[in-house]
């Protein structure tokens, strides 16, 4: 009997010591909710490419989010950021060598997901990453969701209606005393834009560039596919047709619009060559449009440098593109998929993780006011002294990582509302969903079509969406080269599966 008891006592002591092994190696374990878990085995290290450009202090955030993520869940990034007008074609590189990597913002999300590039993400999403699921608005789950019932992305907790906006700086709103809320058409401009020119000529009356702007939005339109394919739909129409904008009368009309400003000197003349990206500080510009939800001025502000006002133009419709405008995806090839969901739950349910990604190191990048506000510290020149209107040495992509809901409000020279979260809360209650939210058409087998498309776009769009070209004689050779390059073929595909989808 003592000879079995201590045979059992034996037993009962090796396998705790496997117990405690298997606990401490992290290869199956549910992430604790407590955030001062401290893991004892090696960490794993995972490569993240996000887009943004590189920051002079990128490396040192890195690292600190490293130490702390080390701690809290056994596991460390490679903090990749590629710049704006290469993180595309860059993304798409890596997708396609097969190069290693573990999880990446996903611009293209869709399309990268129908091709097999991401990971099917539900079994995580009830087990190990439910926390980071339950803290996510059940909308964007629904816009995420593709045509096979899969989910392959985790979206940016934010606005869930993208609206457009139309902003001024205050200065001259104010000097003139101008009600921005009645412009709302781009007829509607123009005798402010001809009072500017004339009274304000340091000022650009109307900023364009090579990407322009979703004008067709005013009318009630949204994209079926991307942008570089013109294929869109009436979003509250529940029977609305795939049609070809530029064969509609509402983009006549604004083409004619645009045109007129652009020979009449509204519009910057270099609109067609400018490159898309953030707002150029300090840049003297009257009239710029862009996507936004509440409150969103406050940041164009900090970015121009200067106090801007602005008017939502288009309705709070809630559209696939403005769900998935900020997914971080999990490469379908990556060694660790248990420690990519580690992560992305952390991310996006820990406010010390999530402000560090945003704001950067606390005391190096940004204070906290007498309100807890971040306050953002301004970047310093080679003699290491400050430049008030410089850019910051470190700043995160908002919309790219992550929940908002869990961030500071920022506070500075252009403080946020203490309530600021609050107001999105009462804002996404209050959106509308279009009628083909969560809507993917599949187009693996037009893939020559659609590429074609693309080619045409770009060598038309440019020039005629800013009024740089005669639209008589460039807009029906551009209608006629998409027809050429398959855009009928396409509408019909898209149109069968949107019929199928609705059940009609």
């Amino acid at each position: 009997m003592l000879k079995r008891s201590r045979y059992r006592s034996i037993f009962i002591a090796i396998s705790i010591i496997l117990l405690l092994t298997a606990y401490t190696t992290g290869c199956s374990r549910q992430p604790s909710n407590d955030n001062n878990d401290i893991y004892h085995g090696n960490t794993v290290n995972l490569i993240y490419y996000t887009i943004g450009e590189p920051d002079k202090d990128l490396q040192l955030v890195n690292d600190k989010i490293n130490e702390i993520m080390a701690r809290k869940i056994g596991v460390t990034i490679t903090y990749i950021k590629v710049g704006w007008q290469e993180y595309e074609d860059r993304l798409n590189t890596l997708i396609s060598a097969d190069s290693p990597f573990d999880i990446a913002f996903a611009p293209n999300y869709a399309t990268t997901a129908m091709r097999g590039a991401w990971l099917r993400l539900d079994d995580y999403l009830t087990s190990l990453g439910k926390e980071l699921y339950d803290s996510i608005d059940p909308t964007f789950w629904q816009g995420v969701r593709m045509n096979d019932g899969g989910i392959y992305g985790v979206p940016t907790n934010k606005e869930l209606a993208v609206r457009d906006h139309w902003m001024y700086p205050a200065s001259i709103v104010k000097k003139y005393n101008i009600d921005i809320t009645n412009y709302n058409t781009l007829e509607s401009l123009e005798p402010l834009l001809r009072m500017i020119q004339q009274e304000e000529p340091s000022y650009i009356p109307m900023e364009l560039d090579q990407d322009s702007h979703n004008f067709f939005a005013l009318s009630g339109y949204e994209y079926i596919v991307n942008n570089k394919v013109p294929l869109m739909v009436k979003s509250l129409d529940p029977n609305a047709e795939a049609v070809n904008i530029f064969e509609t009368k509402e983009a006549r009309q604004i083409l004619d619009t645009l045109r007129r400003y652009y020979k009449e000197g509204l519009i910057n003349k270099d609109a067609a060559l400018r490159e898309p990206g953030g707002l150029k500080r300090g840049a003297k510009v009257f009239w710029k449009s862009s996507g936004g939800g509440p409150l969103s001025e406050t940041t164009w502000s900090k970015d121009r440098g200067y106090k801007v006002v602005s008017n939502p133009v288009t309705p709070s419709i809630v559209t696939t593109e403005s769900v998935r405008g900020g997914i971080m995806s999990v490469n379908a090839n990556t060694k660790h998929p248990i420690e990519c969901i580690k992560f992305l739950n952390l991310l996006n349910t820990d406010p010390e993780i999530r402000n560090l990604f945003n704001y950067g190191i606390e005391g190096v990048h940004y204070t906290l006011d007498e309100h807890g506000q971040a306050a953002p510290i301004p970047g310093k020149d080679s003699h290491g002294d400050p430049i008030p209107d410089g850019p910051a040495s470190y700043a995160g992509v908002q919309y790219t990582q992550g929940n908002w809901f869990i961030l500071k409000t920022m506070g500075g020279d252009y403080p946020e509302p203490l309530n600021k979260w609050d107001q999105f809360r009462k804002y996404n209650a209050e959106v509308i969903k279009s009628t083909v939210l969560g809507f993917t058409p599949d187009l693996s087998k037009l893939t020559t079509q659609t590429d074609n498309i693309e080619m045409i776009w770009k060598k038309y769009y440019p020039s005629l969406m800013t009024g740089t070209v005669d639209v008589d004689t460039i807009l029906p050779r551009f209608n006629e080269e998409l027809k050429q390059a398959g855009i009928e073929e396409v509408q019909k595909e898209i149109q069968k599966q949107l019929d199928a989808w609705r059940g009609v």
